[in-house]
């Protein structure tokens, strides 16, 4: 079996769109929407695609709509995308956001799989590191082969006991200095960490289309071309939301 592992697609469809893969089973970790200048479009991939996906902290404020306020960093792209994100997208999409669960329990052939946003603990808004340590003390009492967690925008793998933990990084949002999408492929239990190439431009000149302020617009434009929040010259990932 060939499992499709996609997280953190942020409403970027040019990127969606360049992960041409052939899959028995298509995972998605969260956070369809947000940031990037198509959330609907990365809603219907998802549907259309009939990924086995969990909501993500972008996906959960989207569909309840919930106030946040930031003066910098992902925090303030939040606050100002999430508006134009509410208003982008249909009622039946905000019910499908809000409807997806926070974890999932998953078996494919004979491996069995933990599907998560952030982690087992806090499955929404928890950042963990890529520390086998750190995941083990969060896997304690769970059996399963695979942890399949996204949230960090930052690809990994990891042996925590007898757990293999797997973040695939961003599809539409990349935080660790490749601007290329992010995804991973398993197949018959090995785990393949693939990087693709997207017309980054495209986004940006979407994200220049909508009424998002300057300040937004060239935040996100920054953050496309490095692959990593970019601000007053200095590139980090921090700015975590």
């Amino acid at each position: 079996m060939r499992v499709l592992v996609v997280s953190d697609l942020h409403a970027n469809s040019a990127a969606l769109a360049a992960v041409q893969e052939t899959f028995d089973v298509c995972v998605c970790l969260g956070d369809l929407v947000e940031y990037g200048p198509d959330p609907a479009s990365c809603i219907e991939w998802v549907r259309a695609n009939k990924a086995i996906t969990v909501r993500g902290n972008h996906d959960h404020g989207t569909a309840q709509n919930v106030a946040v306020h930031g003066i910098s960093g992902f925090r303030y792209l939040t606050m100002m995308t999430r508006r134009a994100t509410v208003a982008k997208i249909s009622p039946t999409d905000r019910r499908f956001l809000a409807d997806l669960p926070l974890t999932q329990m998953l078996t494919i052939g004979k491996l069995k799989f933990l599907l998560v946003h952030a982690s087992p603990r806090d499955p929404l808004d928890e950042y963990v590191p890529s520390e086998a340590t750190a995941w083990e003390s969060r896997l304690t009492g769970i059996k399963v082969d695979f942890v399949l967690a996204g949230h960090t925008h930052i690809p990994f793998t990891l042996q925590a006991g007898q757990t293999t933990v797997l973040n695939p990084g961003s599809v539409g949002l990349p935080r660790d200095g490749d601007p290329r999408a992010s995804y991973a492929i398993i197949e018959d239990g090995k785990v393949e960490m693939k990087r693709v190439e997207y017309d980054i431009e495209a986004t940006i000149a979407a994200v220049q289309a909508t009424d998002l302020n300057p300040m937004a617009k060239q935040l996100l434009t920054d953050a496309y071309r490095a692959g990593k929040y970019v601000h007053n010259g200095h590139a980090n990932g921090n700015g975590k939301s």
